[in-house]
């Protein structure tokens, strides 16, 4: 059985650059690009702070490289124009290395990952853009729930895709060198990016670790996948128009093996002991597992069974193509979970059960929704404890002259009046 108390959370980008971030930065309160909500927010490239500041080493590299680019073939004026664009960038270093490996119960991520908010607002996308997504469907045979689903976790539908200038942020991490090789490759890549005439370097912006546009692209990835589905000449996938860039997703999962007509996975209801394996949807009927509704199967085709503690779930061949965008198991259910809703499915069935201090999601919501009324500002009472919420409980802790742990408890919900 898996332990989901725990599931580090890391990223497509995490696993390449060695970041704990993306959905990693779960931290409650903020509102970031990937994951956001009241209570936590993942990767937030739309509220990091940064500016340029002088630094005469990182100058001369800028020239070296300058010189390494050309001799590799890339047009002059390219790089002339978009190295001249590079200035560095000291949060960027500090991001880099004060990386924080940041674990949330599956329970927490899901809560974040389909939001009201988020589910909302996802069903709002589909509507608006079901033309364009149908056709992006009908061609890669990606549903549109699912290619919507991986936008509204990767830049909550276009209004968090970072606004760092890419040129700037690789080429200060390629300068600072601990993974000086990887960030000069993306820098190749990203003038391969404007030498094609997709984007000029103004244009070109991102996260601070140069994830770029609607579905946070590296460089490396856009190359490899990006596709111009609107016809204009360009694959542009940082404009209003996030048609390119859903397009592009849908062409990364399925050159990635997706298989059109079967689902991600699905709640299920599955007797105890059950190991898990990888069978056929027959094989795991024959042994009593069964929709979560009690019902048949959805999937016909081989399965792994997970079992959390919680909800327990089927995971059919196309989880493993959505783990290829994005490396963390809490990220591909979640991103399945997300589409399930956002084409109209219900809540999961079963409950994850009480934490390590016998509070359920519903009690950690209730606290936080007490906390409000008395005007502390702990963001959506979603039931995620983070930042805010920790912050609150110690001000009212010490707001009534008592130990100020910034920890939930049963004992401080029914002070509270729970």
């Amino acid at each position: 059985m898996i332990n989901q108390a725990r599931i580090t959370v890391l990223s497509r980008r995490g696993a390449l650059l060695g970041m704990g971030a993306f959905l990693a930065a779960c931290a409650g309160g903020g509102a970031g690009g990937g994951i956001a909500g009241g209570g936590g927010a993942a990767r937030a490239p739309s509220s990091f702070r940064w500016h340029a500041a002088a630094n005469p080493a990182f100058d001369a590299w800028v020239q070296g490289f300058t010189a390494r680019a050309t001799a590799r073939g890339i047009p002059a004026n390219v790089v002339s124009r978009a190295m001249q664009t590079a200035r560095f960038i000291p949060e960027v270093v500090e991001k880099d290395r004060n990386q924080i490996e940041v674990k949330r119960s599956l329970e927490d991520y899901l809560a974040i990952a389909a939001s009201d908010e988020r589910i909302a607002q996802g069903r709002g996308a589909l509507a608006r853009m079901g033309g364009t997504l149908n056709a992006i469907e009908a061609r890669y045979g990606v549903p549109a729930e699912v290619v919507t689903a991986v936008w509204g976790l990767e830049s909550f539908y276009g209004t968090r895709m970072g606004d760092v200038p890419v040129f700037s942020a690789l080429s200060t991490l390629a300068y600072d060198g601990r993974r000086g090789a990887f960030f000069e490759s993306q820098l190749i890549a990203a003038l391969k990016i404007v030498s094609a005439g997709d984007v000029v370097p103004e244009n070109m912006l991102g996260s601070w670790a140069g994830a770029m546009g609607h579905t946070q692209f590296i460089p490396t990835s856009y190359l490899a996948y990006a596709v111009d589905f609107t016809g204009d000449g360009r694959r542009d996938i940082w404009g209003g128009d996030p048609t390119d860039a859903l397009a592009s997703t849908a062409a990364y999962l399925a050159k990635s093996g997706w298989q059109r007509g079967q689902p991600w996975g699905e709640e299920v209801a599955a007797p105890s002991g059950l190991a898990s394996a990888r069978k056929s949807a027959a094989e795991w009927a024959a042994l009593g597992v069964a929709g979560a509704n009690g019902g048949r199967l959805r999937g016909s085709g081989a399965a792994t069974l997970l079992q959390t503690g919680g909800p327990a779930f089927l995971l059919y061949g196309n989880y493993n193509v959505i783990l290829r965008y994005n490396n963390a198991q809490s990220y591909a259910i979640g991103v399945g979970h997300l589409s399930d809703r956002i084409a109209g499915a219900g809540p999961l069935r079963a409950g994850f059960g009480p934490d390590s201090a016998g509070m359920t999601i519903d009690h950690r919501r209730a606290l936080q929704q007490r906390l409000a009324g008395l005007g502390y500002d702990i963001g959506t009472p979603d039931g995620v404890i983070g930042p805010k919420t920790n912050a609150a409980i110690s001000a009212y802790q010490t707001s009534r002259g008592l130990p100020a742990t910034g920890q939930p408890s049963l004992a401080l919900l029914l002070a509270l009046g729970g």
